[in-house]
């Protein structure tokens, strides 16, 4: 099974954790793997650790991480990680460290579910081919795993591969109003 999160609403990364939960829940083994994020502080970095779900980073993070971590510092929204992110020399490298370390993973059989978090933004950038993909996703032993797939604008050229394919998208948000991001809720 393949499912997709995509949209420019919130919510893609907190419903593929939310199977992730269920799935846990039944026993079954789970790894999430983030793509062109790095160090940064998320709700679901430190709350799927707790679990023992991994959650694996591939990306350049924040300088502050640390100190959002703790509550001493909040994300001021600087982009520089995002930047860094984008920077073709440093972001082809890490997505195909992705595609190495996911590819090694189904290999072994451990997982039930993996999540390729952001996947979309890897493809759209173009610092992974769409045929790469595909072919990961239709691989022999990858027909074992559910796949769930996040990212805003998803290549819509995945849509015969896909079984569930979801577009979340905002109606309305605290944001909208200067609302902050808030801990524990946003992130």
């Amino acid at each position: 099974m393949i499912t997709v999160y995509t949209g420019q609403g919130k919510g893609k990364t907190t419903s593929a954790v939310g199977e992730a939960l269920l799935a846990y829940s039944e026993g079954k083994r789970v790894l999430m793997v983030q793509f062109l994020k790095g160090s940064t502080y998320s709700g679901e970095l430190v709350g799927l650790n707790r679990l023992g779900i991994p959650l694996i980073q591939f990306g350049v993070g924040c300088r502050w991480s640390g100190m959002i971590r703790t509550g001493l510092k909040h994300c001021t929204g600087c982009g520089e990680c995002f930047r860094e992110n984008r920077n073709p020399d440093i972001a082809l490298d890490l997505v195909q460290q992705a595609l190495e370390y996911v590819s090694g993973q189904v290999g072994t059989n451990t997982y039930h579910m993996i999540i390729l978090d952001e996947i979309s933004h890897a493809i759209n950038r173009g610092f992974l081919n769409l045929d790469q993909l595909r072919k990961l996703l239709s691989d022999e032993s990858s027909r074992q795993v559910h796949w769930i797939l996040t990212g805003r604008g998803m290549p819509e050229e995945l849509e015969p591969l896909v079984d569930h394919w979801w577009d979340l998208n905002m109606l309305k948000h605290p944001f909208s109003q200067g609302v902050k991001s808030r801990r524990g809720i946003e992130y």
